[in-house]
């Protein structure tokens, strides 16, 4: 059977066995008195037949292919001639890449090398031979548990303990997984972020005002190895992110008191789709619609008045931003304005208030938690918002509170500082990991900040 297979033969083999574990635990019912006699039921013990077959197989299959290159690379570079494994790091890895191009069947310029083709020649046999041996483990271990389950099947077997823990042990190892992809994301951005800074001061980096990362060729240039003060990024971020909530906290938290508490059903059930479909307009088509429509706008309007208005400009990109996560404060607005109890409603209704006080003092600080959550949620899209920036705002670190005037964000330097063929041991490489630390450290105090207000809101009003 072809290499490619395995999986889908692994799942068809674990179903297979969880037919024969149920077909078990029905013949050892008929022994004892039938199935009540049994500790647990016999799916249950075709689900630990199935487990016990599938998950050996799965853990050996998904093992070789995260280390297969690495292994086979390995023995390949061994038997490369002496005069190539002398080579540096860099044109060692075009040689194996070379290699692997002339396994796969792809068409590369030194395909005519005999040294090279003969290393390549290896390469398939090793992996041919490997992904064999794989695959007769992989057999080997589902027969051999599919056996040792199948014995074990008893009327007293706790089927249902061994399935119920074996899924507790899978659910936390999803948490696992999300836990210390975050951790392994922030020690990433950290320890590179700690190399940059052992060549920038880090008061350099948030105290400086200028900000210019190439890196001079001259030493009278300014810097001499670059400029990295990144106050000037950190006000364009501020700047944009909060023309954006001006925008969108207002129309959306009155949007969402209206279809809540205003509308009616019908209305309710076509406007809401209607604003919700905001949230799904790719972020280049706003890019376009803030470059090609409103920046010209507010250019020839800015003009009328005299005011001098650059053709790439804070407030463009804010507006248009602020539109597209309207929907972000909108929608979870609404719900949790709709969720409060309705007898909050008629107690206040009840004491002779009217609709709008009971909104603005009973219905409004009861949503408050949900609404703070939403108001969290679209301030950390505007932060992270790319897009948009590049294409209304400009690329121009410039340090000014001036909303007509052209300024960049930190995920937009972050993008310009990564984009192509870039050494990892350059410091302007580099402070695009020290912006995405930074970047983070907000984003949490702001997490931190939402946080408290919910709590003291919640113990309030539960």
């Amino acid at each position: 059977m072809p290499y490619t297979y395995t999986l889908p033969y692994i799942l068809l083999l674990s179903v297979g066995a969880f037919l024969l574990g149920r077909h078990r635990a029905f013949s050892v019912s008929r022994d004892v008195g039938g199935v009540r006699e049994l500790h647990s039921l016999p799916n249950h013990y075709g689900v630990l037949m199935a487990l016990a077959c599938g998950i050996p197989a799965l853990l050996v299959f998904c093992f070789w292919q995260m280390a297969e290159t690495t292994v086979i690379t390995q023995m390949i570079v061994k038997t490369l001639p002496a005069e190539v494994q002398k080579l540096s790091s860099n044109e060692l890895t075009l040689v194996l890449n070379d290699i692997r191009n002339i396994v796969t069947g792809n068409i590369v310029s030194d395909a005519s090398n005999p040294a090279i083709l003969s290393a390549a020649e290896q390469y398939l046999q090793i992996q041919t031979s490997a992904r064999n041996l794989i695959f007769t483990t992989v057999t080997s271990s589902m027969v051999l548990a599919t056996g040792v389950v199948y014995y074990w099947i008893k009327a007293e077997l706790r089927a249902r303990n061994l399935v119920e823990g074996l899924t507790m042990i899978f659910l936390f190892a999803c948490s696992a997984v999300a836990i210390l992809t975050t951790v392994g994301i922030v020690l990433s951005v950290l320890f590179e972020a700690i190399r940059f800074f052992k060549a920038i001061p880090i008061n350099e980096f948030l105290l400086g005002l200028n900000w210019s990362p190439q890196i001079a060729i001259r030493a009278d240039q300014a810097g001499s190895s670059g400029a990295f003060g990144a106050v000037p990024i950190f006000a364009g971020t501020l700047l944009i992110a909060s023309i954006a909530m001006c925008v969108a906290i207002p129309i959306g938290l009155f949007s969402a008191i209206y279809l809540s508490e205003y509308a009616s059903n019908t209305v309710r059930t076509i406007a809401k789709p209607l604003l919700e479909i905001l949230a799904g307009i790719p972020t280049v088509v706003y890019g376009f619609f803030a470059a090609l429509t409103v920046a010209p706008l507010i250019r020839d309007t800015g003009g009328l008045f005299g005011l001098s208005v650059a053709s790439e400009s804070a407030l463009a990109a804010g507006l248009v931003m602020g539109i597209m996560i309207i929907p972000f404060i909108s929608s979870l607005s609404d719900d949790v304005i709709h969720a409060v109890p309705q007898t909050l409603r008629d107690g206040s209704l009840g004491l002779g208030a009217t609709q709008f006080e009971t909104i603005r003092y009973v219905v409004v600080p009861a949503a408050l938690p949900g609404i703070v959550g939403g108001v969290l949620l679209a301030v950390s899209r505007a932060i992270g918002e790319t897009m948009i920036v590049v294409m209304a705002a400009g690329l121009a670190a410039n340090l000014t509170a001036n909303p007509l005037q052209a300024v960049t964000t930190v995920t937009v330097q972050i993008v310009t500082l990564l984009v192509g063929d870039q050494e990892f041991d350059s410091p302007k490489t580099l402070a695009a990991f020290a912006l995405g630390l930074f970047l983070f450290i907000f984003t949490l105090i702001l997490n931190f900040i939402a946080l408290r207000v919910v709590r003291k809101f919640r113990e309030q009003y539960e």
